[in-house]
This record gives C-alpha cells, structure tokens and sequence, in this order.
C-alpha cells in the first residue's frame, strides 16, 4: 500500500475510544448520524491535523501539530469523525462531528491510494482561507507531528473549497501554496477591532 495512514498517538486514541464509549459524550455531540448508528462505533484512518500559520517571503512554510482526526465508522461506512487536541498531559478528546469533510476526506484518500506513490498521509487547515486539503507528505517514514510542506508534496484541497480552488485536484505544494498565500489575509486584518 503505497499511501500511509500513521498510526495515532495512543493516548489520543484511547481519549476516543473513552468519548464513544461514554453516552453522554455521543448524545451531547448532537450529530444525527453518530446517535442513529447501529453496532458498535470504530475509530479508523487517524490523520495528523496540521495548521498553515503563514509563508515566509521565501515561500517557507510555517506549520503547528493542532491535533488528530479519526473518522468513526458504524460497519463500512463513515458516520462522524472525533478530534483530539494536544495538553500538557499529552492528548484530549475534543468533539464529535460531520458534514460534507467526511466523504471528502475518504474520497481523497481514495485518490491519493490511486494515485501509486509513497505518500504518508495528513491533513492541512488554512484557518484564513477556511480550507482543509488532504496534505500528501513525501517522507513516509517522517515524524506524523513535525515537519513543513515540501514543494514535491501534494494538496487535495477537499470539498467544500473555497471560491477558485477545485477540490479533489492533486496539486503540488510548490505551485498552490504561493497562490493561496496571496489570497490569505495577514493575522492582523482578522483580528476584530478593538471596542
């Protein structure tokens, strides 16, 4: 298999397996298809969920460790998805969701296993641009919590994409993030005025 999915931290992993077991946890996450599943829930296809903090002038990427998703599955199909954070103690469960990433992030990871080349496999969150792409890493043995883009990488921006970036289209990081960087608004600008 040439796309590789690391495996989670264990800590991060039991935090879910805690928060699915708990029916307070899954009726509290208000996520109509998690509370309708029938069998027992898994937690599969852990991704390491990194935030894009900005680009250098030099076209260096800035990147944070922000967390672990897992997708929830009742029987073959995705349902939700959990989230973990890192704390001081080393990892926490989060939330509880879905929506349209989930079939986005499972049809990316279709796409990246199609596509016959060693990728390890993470996700990217561009907070400014409200977008999330499947990241494909080049270094299937790098460290799934460090690490910067790579312009030979690859982003699968998932659906929903903001205005002017297909979703589902492999791009090289050396191509997209130069453009996308342009369109991301500097922090200050996001910041709200002070009252």
């Amino acid at each position: 298999m040439p796309l590789h999915v690391p495996p989670a931290p264990a800590p991060a992993l039991r935090s879910v397996l805690t928060a699915l077991s708990s029916p307070t946890a899954v009726r509290e996450a208000r996520t109509p298809s998690l509370l309708a599943a029938q069998g027992p829930l898994t937690p599969d296809l852990p991704l390491p969920v990194h935030v894009l903090d900005g680009t250098t002038p030099e076209g260096v990427t800035a990147t944070r460790l922000a967390g672990w998703r897992f997708l929830i599955r009742a029987g073959d199909r995705a349902v939700a998805a959990a989230e973990t954070v890192p704390t001081a103690d080393g990892w926490a469960f989060s939330r509880f969701f879905e929506g349209p990433y989930l079939a986005s992030t499972e049809r990316a990871l279709r796409q990246a296993e199609a596509l016959g080349q060693p990728y390890q496999a993470r996700l990217l969150s561009i907070p400014g641009l409200y977008m999330l792409a499947l990241w494909l890493h080049g270094d299937r043995t790098a460290d799934p919590a460090g690490g910067h883009p790579q312009a030979g990488d690859l982003l699968v921006p998932l659906a929903p994409a903001p205005p002017g970036v297909a979703a589902h289209r492999p791009h090289r990081v050396a191509e997209l993030l130069p453009v996308l960087s342009h369109r991301v608004r500097p922090a200050w600008l996001l910041r709200s005025p002070a009252a």
